[in-house]
């Protein structure tokens, strides 16, 4: 992930009128005064939860997710990997949509692609140049663009789009989840960067909430792609039946080799204002970036699972903003939010009653040969 930062320098052009003083300044005593900047406006508040439909939903879940997202203009999607269960969405409508850019939750794709192609092992030290030398863990733990541009040129365009569609981008996420929509692959290798930008900043790809939390699903489960199954009722949730998509071939140790990554994001990287318990096992990756086709609306994203205790979860949090007052890891302390208010709840203790297990698993077809 990359953040860029623009300083602008304050500057008298030649022969320009000095600022009058201020009224009531003595025009003796040689003090003047420029007129200090209007105050910017407050950021705008939402109400992330207005037209949802949380019938069928995890309330302690939803409850969770609602407090920790506020108002800001975002949503909260939260799914069991198990099973490819929706537990809740907040704010339906945004996370429904056509899709936004992913930025830098893409390198997950990236790293297991090129980690299942062989061209690079987690402990692997890549030079970039004389003073910037990566291994997979932090790169992944700090986001570094130059790295997954570097494995991208090295994977292709055909493979880095095989994986994304086979990791279900692309496509929808859901099974007959009313209102959703797929995000898109990229079609052609962009004009300016070529495929290292499709790696690193995911140009080029429009993925949804739903989409990203499938991805997050085969890292959390170990490589099951479930499609997603949301509940309207509570009668559909009785009847709840796990149905998987695709199994995956991937390298043998590639998810456990990405999870050391994610985990040092949340620890010490990119991702370390989620601030939750060292001891507690959650795995992250941000992604911050603007989405210039939805009008240049900046991106803050935050894809992360659990991986201990019953009850293991997904949750992916996307915050939109027309201002540059979002990023990753914004979106990073408003999981660690969700994460603290269940932990609180003795959520995730080994002895907390889990859910009536889901035995019959239908399995449907594959997905992108080789």
């Amino acid at each position: 992930m990359s953040r860029i930062f623009v300083f602008v320098l304050g500057y008298a052009l030649a022969g320009a009128p000095l600022a009058k003083p201020a009224w009531g300044a003595s025009a003796t005593s040689g003090a003047r005064r420029t007129k200090r900047p209007a105050a910017r406006p407050p950021a705008p508040l939402y109400n992330p939860t207005e037209g949802d439909n949380v019938d069928g939903d995890d309330l302690t879940i939803r409850r969770a997710a609602v407090t920790a997202l506020g108002n800001q203009n975002g949503s909260v999607v939260v799914v069991d990997p198990a099973s490819g269960r929706v537990l809740t969405i907040v704010n339906q409508k945004l996370a429904f949509k056509s899709g936004f850019i992913p930025c830098s939750t893409i390198k997950l794709v990236t790293a297991l692609a090129a980690l299942s192609e062989h061209l690079v092992e987690r402990d692997q030290v890549i030079h970039l140049n004389r003073r910037l030398s990566f291994n997979l863990t932090n790169a992944l733990a700090v986001s570094n663009n130059d790295y997954f541009a570097y494995l991208g040129r090295r994977l292709g365009f055909e493979r880095v789009v095989r994986y994304a569609q086979m990791l279900g981008l692309g496509q929808k996420a859901g099974l007959d989840i009313e209102g959703e929509q797929p995000g898109e692959v990229v079609s052609e290798e962009p004009r300016e960067g070529g495929v290292g930008m499709m790696t690193s900043f995911g140009t080029g790809f429009l993925v949804t909430p739903l989409e990203l939390a499938g991805v997050l699903t085969v890292l959390a489960n170990g490589g099951t792609l479930y499609y997603l199954k949301y509940p309207r009722t509570e009668a559909e949730g009785e009847s709840f039946k796990p149905e998987i998509k695709r199994s995956l071939e991937l390298a043998p140790n590639g998810i456990d080799d990405i999870k050391v990554g994610m985990r040092g994001a949340v620890d010490f990287g990119t991702a370390r204002r989620a601030a939750y318990d060292p001891s507690e096992a959650v795995f992250g990756k941000t992604g911050t970036c603007t989405d210039y086709h939805a009008g240049a609306t900046f991106m803050g994203w935050f894809g992360s699972f659990t991986d201990a205790g019953p009850h293991q979860v997904v949750v992916v949090v996307m915050l939109t903003s027309p201002r540059h007052n979002v990023s990753g890891g914004l979106a990073s302390s408003v999981a660690g939010a969700f994460y603290k208010n269940l932990a609180a709840q003795q959520y995730f203790a080994s002895d907390a009653p889990r859910r009536d297990g889901m035995p019959e698993i239908l399995v449907t077809k594959s997905c992108c040969s080789r």
